[in-house]
C-alpha cells in the first residue's frame, strides 16, 4: 500500500450537497432520461456522455485532486447515485457510465505513483474507460476458485483464461485484473490483481445479452498469451484476494444507494399514474387499496434511506480521519473499505461490513417491492416498454446477484458476527 500523502475530502456541506443534487438532477433530466429507451434499443449509450459526465465532475467525485478528481465524502458519492436512479431511471447507464468506480479504486490504493497518473486522469476525463474483472465461467461468487493465470517472464506477465459478465467489457481501455500468479496455489492463496491495457494482442471480447441493463455493455473476455508489464502489478504478488475483498465493501454500499433511486423513481411514477388515471369516474389514488400499495412502498423506501445514511456516516467518519501530526497520510481506495490503522475497532469495523451486506440485501430488496407495486397499480401500462417501473422491474435481479448474491451476503454477514 502507498504511504503518499493523497487529498482528504474538504468540508462538505448541506449547500453543497444541495448543489451537486441539483447538478445531477439536471444531468439526469435533460442527457439521461430521454434517451434511455432509444439507447435500450440501441444497446449502448454514446460514448460522448462520458465527457458530459467528467465536465460536471462526476466522474471523479471521491479521487485526489492531484490526479484530476474532486475528494468527497462517501455522503456525496451516495447522492449521486441516489439521484442519477431516481431520475436518470436506468440500471444500465449508471453501471457502464461508473464502471471506474469498481475498476480504479484497487489502482488508487495499491497501484504506483506512475501507474495512477497513466490510468485514472484519463478516465476521470471520460476519454478512457475503466471496468473490473473477477467473475469467471463456473466460478460466480466463489472468488477465490478464479483460474485465469498470469506466470512471471522476465518483465512481463502473461496471461491466459477467460472472465465473464464484465460491465463495460466490450469498451474498456483498461480491466482491472483478477489473476491466479502462483500456479500452484488454491484458494484465496496465490491470487493478484493486474491492470491490463485491453488493447494488447490476445485480447477477445464477446457481448452478452442480457434480461435488464440493455444499454450496458456487457462482455464476455479471453486472454490468449496476453502480455503486459510487470510494472502493472498492484501491491503485490498474493494480495489479490484482500484487495478484492475489500473493494467489494464500497461497491455493495454504491449500490444500495442506487437501489434506493430506483426505488424511488418507482414510487414516483406509480403516484404520478395514480393520480392522473381515471377509475369509474374517479382518480385512482381514491382507492383505499392504491393508498395503501403507497404507504407500503413509502415505508420500505423510508426504513432503506435511513439505514443507508447511517452507515453512510459511519464511512465518512472513519474515511475522514486524519492522522495524528508527522504520520503520513494513508492513500486509500475512496469508494472501498478503510484501512486497518483508521478503521479502529476490528470488531466495529466488523460489525460495519455486516451491515454493508444485509443493506444490500434490504434495498434491493426494497427496490423489487416497489418496482413491483408500481407495476401492478400502472396495470397494463406498466408491462410496456417506455415506463421507468418496467425498465426497473427487469433491472432489479442484476441488482440482487450482482456484487454479491443475496445468499453470499447473508452468509458473509453472518461471518462477520462471529456466527
Amino acid at each position: 500500500m502507498n504511504t503518499t500523502t493523497t487529498d482528504f475530502a474538504a468540508p462538505f456541506d448541506s449547500a453543497d450537497l444541495q448543489s451537486l443534487t441539483d447538478t445531477v438532477r439536471r444531468f439526469a433530466t435533460e442527457q439521461v432520461r430521454p434517451h434511455v429507451d432509444a439507447w435500450d434499443a440501441a444497446g449502448e449509450f454514446p460514448r460522448a456522455l462520458y465527457r458530459q459526465a467528467a465536465e460536471l465532475g462526476l466522474l471523479g467525485l471521491g479521487y485526489p485532486e492531484h490526479l484530476g478528481g474532486t475528494p468527497v465524502p462517501w455522503r456525496a458519492r451516495n447522492a449521486l447515485s441516489q439521484t442519477l436512479a431516481r431520475y436518470g431511471t436506468s440500471g444500465g447507464v449508471m453501471a457502464s457510465l461508473f464502471s471506474l468506480n469498481i475498476g480504479l479504486p484497487p489502482v488508487l490504493a495499491h497501484g504506483s505513483p506512475e501507474l495512477q497518473a497513466e490510468v485514472i486522469p484519463p478516465a476521470l476525463r471520460g476519454e478512457r474507460i475503466a471496468a473490473l474483472a473477477i467473475t469467471e465461467p463456473g466460478g460466480g461468487s466463489d472468488v477465490a476458485a478464479l483460474r485465469t493465470t498470469a506466470r512471471r517472464e522476465g518483465e512481463d506477465y502473461v496471461i491466459d483464461g477467460e472472465k465473464v459478465f464484465i460491465t463495460s467489457g466490450m469498451r474498456c481501455d483498461w480491466l482491472t485484473l483478477a489473476v491466479r500468479t502462483d500456479l500452484n496455489s488454491k484458494g484465496a492463496s496465490g491470487i493478484s490483481m493486474l491492470v491490463v491495457p485491453m488493447d494488447r494482442p490476445g485480447v477477445s471480447r464477446t457481448a452478452l445479452q442480457k434480461m435488464g441493463w440493455h444499454c450496458s455493455d456487457t462482455a464476455h473476455l479471453r486472454f490468449d498469451s496476453v502480455r503486459v508489464p510487470a510494472r502493472y502489478l498492484l501491491a503485490q504478488e498474493g494480495a489479490g484476494f484482500r484487495i478484492i475483498m475489500g473493494n467489494f465493501n464500497g461497491e455493495r454500499l454504491a449500490m444500495s444507494a442506487m437501489a434506493l433511486g430506483f426505488a424511488q423513481a418507482c414510487f414516483d411514477e406509480a403516484l404520478d399514474w395514480a393520480r392522473q388515471r381515471q377509475t369509474f369516474g374517479a382518480p385512482l389514488i381514491e382507492r383505499q387499496v392504491i393508498r395503501h400499495k403507497l404507504m407500503d412502498m413509502q415505508m420500505r423506501i423510508a426504513s432503506t434511506q435511513a439505514w443507508v445514511d447511517a452507515l453512510t456516516a459511519q464511512a465518512d467518519a472513519v474515511e475522514g480521519a486524519v492522522p495524528p501530526p508527522g504520520r503520513p497520510q494513508v492513500e486509500q481506495p475512496l469508494w472501498g473499505a478503510a484501512t486497518h490503522a483508521q478503521q479502529g475497532s476490528v470488531g466495529a469495523h466488523s460489525a460495519w461490513v455486516a451491515n454493508v451486506c444485509l443493506l444490500k440485501n434490504h434495498s434491493t430488496q426494497t427496490m423489487q417491492f416497489c418496482a413491483d407495486a408500481a407495476v401492478q397499480i400502472l396495470g397494463g401500462m406498466g408491462y410496456m416498454r417506455g415506463t421507468a417501473s418496467e425498465r426497473i422491474y427487469r433491472e432489479v435481479k442484476v441488482m440482487m446477484i450482482g456484487g454479491g448474491a443475496e445468499e453470499i451476503m447473508k452468509e458473509l454477514a453472518a461471518r462477520q458476527w462471529g456466527l
